[in-house]
């Protein structure tokens, strides 16, 4: 069987952070149920036109902040899912969340409709990173959070951090980490800031009004990460992502993201959201009052009450009472397409050898399997790249063994560096 990945947008926030630069909006809560029923109309058109002989092994809610969509919601765009994809029995299932947006119960709803996974945006334990980054949580909201994560039956938590922030100190970065192991989470994501063209704290500090990052402090910064993590029984598995070994000495990864590394196919929903499947990259129509009219106006008034349903219902009635299937969508377009698709470009085989070394090259123990490179694309990556291959060894970046290729240790600190080879 082959096995996709689902990726589902949901763009909502209560506050757009400052170094954001992602597909979210604030203040647009009024739009959720409108934009829940479009993407389940969205699902039901890509399931309808899905291979017969392929299955989906993980599914994510991605955002913007999902954990702001009341549990109805939820449990119908899942039931919506699972009715029109045939789902691995071992499919992880994950939903992001920021830690001020959780309770006890909502989490106890989400572990009983399936949601099996959690990645919460800690960011930082330090007051002043969090008002720089504007998040709306404080340290305390992330330990409330991942207790109720656990009363709730989660075995299976990452926390979101960030290094290389203006006025942070590596005092501040080495206390934030050392609280984010005190958590035990089994998966901690670690990214250096990048200052994004168009956000607000681009702009603060091309303006002064904010210091600039300091690219030597944040290399020791990862460079500390990289020594501390082992010690507390965490693998690193990719450039940014640690996680921790199960008794069986199985890495607990992010089996989504590493559909991403290994450039395998996944199709993503919603507004804003890219696909890679059948040999095309989709890109879904950006603003979520344009992606709602894609799929015409809901007439499913369960869906467009379901936020008043969830101060009346537990959230047991909510899930196990999903609203009414959307209609199928008129004339649909090909496969991957969908009618929110606004960008569908095929990719040749050659860029997707590039691709393929590109982001396989993240997966810092593993690398890109050479074997399985020759068997996908019927021939060897030692051939194809041979010159590129042969720079980077030469600068030390590289490793190239009979099994696999991977960066060296120098070269997980010049990743960007070996990963601009291939594109």
């Amino acid at each position: 069987m082959n096995l996709y990945s689902l990726y589902l947008h949901i763009p909502f926030c209560r506050h757009r952070c400052a170094y954001c630069d992602f597909n979210t909006y604030a203040g647009m809560e009024a739009l959720i149920s409108d934009y829940t029923y479009a993407l389940c109309r969205e699902i039901a058109h890509a399931a309808e036109h899905f291979p017969p002989d392929a299955g989906v092994h993980t599914l994510f809610f991605g955002g913007g902040t999902p954990s702001l969509l009341p549990l109805a919601d939820l449990a119908q765009i899942l039931h919506t899912a699972r009715a029109g994809f045939l789902f691995t029995d071992d499919c992880e299932i994950t939903l992001e969340a920021n830690p001020g947006t959780v309770s006890l119960d909502y989490l106890r709803g989400l572990r009983a409709m399936g949601i099996n996974r959690l990645s919460m945006g800690m960011q930082s334990a330090d007051p002043g990173d969090l008002r720089v980054l504007e998040r709306i949580h404080d340290f305390f909201d992330v330990v409330n959070a991942v207790k109720w994560a656990r009363q709730a039956g989660f075995t299976n938590l990452n926390l979101d951090l960030i290094f290389g922030l203006p006025y942070q100190t590596l005092a501040s970065w080495q206390k934030t980490l050392d609280l984010a192991v005190g958590l035990n989470p089994e998966h901690l994501s670690v990214y250096s800031l990048i200052l994004e063209h168009g956000t607000p704290m681009n702009a603060w500090v091309e303006r002064g009004l904010l210091t600039e990052p300091d690219d030597d402090l944040a290399a020791s910064m990862y460079e500390w990460a990289m020594e501390r993590l082992p010690q507390s029984g965490y693998a690193q598995y990719e450039i940014s992502n640690w996680a921790k070994r199960e008794a069986t000495g199985h890495v607990m990864a992010c089996r989504h993201n590493l559909q991403y590394w290994y450039n395998q196919p996944y199709l993503g929903l919603g507004a804003g959201a890219h696909g890679f499947a059948g040999g095309v990259r989709t890109a879904n129509v950006r603003a979520p009052r344009a992606y709602v009219e894609r799929f015409g106006e809901s007439t499913n008034q369960q869906i467009g009450k379901s936020a008043n349903q969830q101060t009346n219902k537990s959230a047991n009635q909510q899930i196990n009472q999903p609203t009414n299937q959307p209609s199928k969508p008129a004339n649909p377009p090909a496969f991957p397409r969908t009618p929110a698709t606004v960008n569908a470009t095929p990719i040749e085989r050659f860029t997707e050898m590039q691709e393929t070394m590109m982001v396989g090259l993240r997966l810092v123990e593993e690398g890109v399997n050479l074997p399985g490179f020759a068997a996908r694309f019927g021939e060897r990556a030692e051939a194809v790249f041979a010159k590129e291959l042969g720079e980077l060894v030469e600068r030390g970046l590289l490793e190239v063994g009979e099994e696999r290729v991977r960066l060296t240790a120098r070269g997980r600190m010049m990743g960007n560096q070996v990963f601009m080879q291939f594109v």
